[in-house]
């Protein structure tokens, strides 16, 4: 390799290049390290610092990834085959972690689930800084009460990494009868402690009036208020670094520059129907309720 030094963020990027190249060879961290050209122990401190996961558990990562591609595209291959040629020793290993990252078991999945949004909802691609393109939308928006069902838990900076495993649990359960037709899905929030830096987070989509989701499944109702919105646009590419960016626009500008008083409702981004984050037309509305 060049010995001479590069920027850490290029070294790692390369890595990943390097690797998704090679999933389907046997793998080490002592292989991966020597072609970074740095200590198996130096890279793995820098990769986990910058992936937010060990260098082997991105390897498994990614081909759990490929291996969902595969079973959407080839209704021939056999599970054994997948979990064989991801690395693993059985298909009821394989099976185990493919749970785990999608929600569902393989066989499961490949009966009409599209990787586009897990790929884009799971965070096993290189994160990258991103400008955020985020638009206020020029008018308020009122709307009626409706309720959410879905599945929610309390998140905190060291563990809000984790949101994507939701949405892939609620991937798994759907779609259920009493299930709004729109198939839009909403990432809600409340209960947000400004002061821990704590919330607690719902990954659902839109009841019916009056019906009931299935067992395990959560409801929130959203009561009627009025929305400040604003539209996130997306580029393509990886979506959690420009969610949070975006946030932190919103949150630390475009809220305060607003003029206007925050309300006690729940916030929501809102996934329209046709989401696909891999889109670079793709898009997410961020609600934000106001006193009016």
């Amino acid at each position: 390799m060049n010995d001479s030094p590069q920027p850490t963020n290029d070294v790692l990027a390369a890595s990943v290049r390097w690797i998704e190249q090679r999933l389907q060879e046997p793998l080490t961290l002592d292989w991966i390290a020597s072609e970074a050209g740095l200590s198996a122990y130096h890279f793995s401190r820098l990769f986990t610092a910058r992936m937010g996961r060990s260098v082997m558990a991105h390897v498994r990562g990614r081909r759990l990834v490929r291996s969902a591609q595969r079973l959407i595209d080839d209704p021939e291959l056999k599970l054994v085959d997948a979990a064989f040629d991801s690395g693993f020793e059985s298909q009821e290993a394989f099976t185990r972690a493919f749970k785990r990252v999608f929600g569902v078991a393989p066989a499961r999945f490949r009966r009409g689930f599209s990787i586009t949004p897990i790929e884009g909802q799971y965070p096993m691609t290189m994160p990258a800084d991103s400008d955020a393109k985020v638009t206020r939308q020029p008018e308020l928006v009122s709307l009626e009460a409706f309720t959410v069902a879905g599945f929610s838990r309390r998140f905190d900076a060291t563990t809000k990494s984790e949101i994507p495993q939701l949405w892939s649990k609620l991937v798994g359960g759907l779609p259920f009868e009493g299930q709004s037709n729109s198939w839009n899905t909403y990432g809600v929030v409340w209960s947000a402690d400004r002061h821990e830096g704590s919330f607690q987070y719902m990954a659902g989509v839109e009841l019916f009036a009056g019906a009931e989701p299935p067992s395990g499944f959560e409801q929130k109702r959203i009561p009627a208020a009025t929305y400040l919105v604003f539209r996130i646009h997306l580029n393509g590419g990886p979506l959690h670094p420009q969610v949070k960016a975006a946030m932190a626009l919103i949150w630390g500008e475009l809220i305060p520059a607003s003029g206007l008083k925050l309300g006690d409702s729940p916030d929501f981004e809102l996934y329209n129907g046709e989401f696909a984050p891999t889109r670079p037309d793709a898009f997410i509305d961020f609600y934000v309720p106001i006193d009016v």
